[in-house]
């Protein structure tokens, strides 16, 4: 697999979107940065908004918005492309979310995010993670949420253990990764209290004390699930049925996300410690993805 840095220089980079153009949207999850930036097919980039610290996921829609999960502030929100402000979410009926961190769109306009279940001041500060976070408590949690109302339909999911990417599957599930266990989960969405089944593991045998696991995910038009491993240096791809298929070496150790290019077999992958974002070429094109219109006025 060819391999190269397109852009370096950044801090804590994730959340790739890729556009028709060839340009992308990343997010720079610094408390120096806190910001969606814009990255040219040449490589120039421009600040699209500054967010409250922490811009972690992001979707586009169809009308060009962008919908960030913004974990300092706890909230879901809308920016147009000239980043105005346009929709904010800040929780459901129990109160704030904690840590919004992955967001996917679904063909019926539906926005389904996952929350990590820990607050992120108490969680990290900068790339240091807290020592004991094998062990703490955490209450992962999956959203259904109605952009167009404004506000979540029901909770899907709790108690996952640091709750993180989350991709719509070609038959239809939601697909979620839960980073300390390594762990994909799939669910049902047809189902009226959709179940948490367990789908395929993607960690590999390591036993240094360090917070690994599947971050961001997306799936290949090959019917595959390509999991950014943040730890191990890889993608790991799993198999229809949740079998580990093979591993693409990442060139930095902490890859965040990944997003396949809208044309071609190539991905882009954001990667912290290197503070770069990789572009990669894959075994196939990516699953396409959903971009709902007439989400807000």
């Amino acid at each position: 697999m060819h391999k190269t840095i397109i852009i370096d220089g950044l801090e804590e980079p994730e959340g790739p979107v890729c556009l028709d153009d060839n340009s992308f949207y990343i997010v720079e999850m610094s408390r120096a940065r806190h910001r969606v930036v814009h990255v040219a097919a040449k490589g120039e980039m421009h600040q699209v908004v500054a967010t409250a610290g922490r811009p972690n996921g992001l979707a586009l829609d169809g009308d060009g918005n962008i919908w960030i999960a913004e974990a300092t502030e706890g909230a879901l929100i809308c920016v147009s492309p000239a980043g105005n402000e346009i929709r904010k979410i800040a929780g459901d009926t129990a109160g704030r979310f904690l840590w919004p961190n992955d967001i996917a769109f679904a063909p019926s306009g539906l926005l389904y995010m996952t929350d990590s279940g820990i607050l992120d001041s108490e969680f990290i500060d900068g790339l240091a993670i807290r020592a004991d976070f094998a062990t703490i408590p955490y209450d992962g949690r999956v959203y259904e949420i109605d952009p167009r109302e404004g506000r979540v339909l029901r909770m899907l999911d709790r108690g996952l253990r640091y709750a993180n990417g989350i991709a719509l599957g070609p038959d239809g599930s939601l697909y979620v990764a839960e980073t300390l266990s390594g762990d994909i989960f799939v669910y049902d969405l047809g189902e009226a209290a959709p179940r948490r089944r367990h789908f395929g593991n993607c960690l590999t045998p390591d036993h240094r004390p360090v917070f690994k696991g599947p971050d961001g995910i997306k799936f290949g038009g090959d019917g595959r699930l390509y999991c950014a491993i943040y730890g191990q240096a890889a993608i790991a791809v799993l198999d229809p049925d949740g079998r580990p298929a093979e591993r693409i070496p990442t060139v930095g150790q902490k890859p965040t996300n990944l997003a396949f290019r809208r044309y071609g077999n190539e991905a882009i992958v954001t990667e912290v410690s290197g503070g770069a974002v990789e572009a990669i070429t894959m075994p196939c094109a990516g699953l396409p993805l959903f971009y709902p219109t007439g989400l807000v006025d």
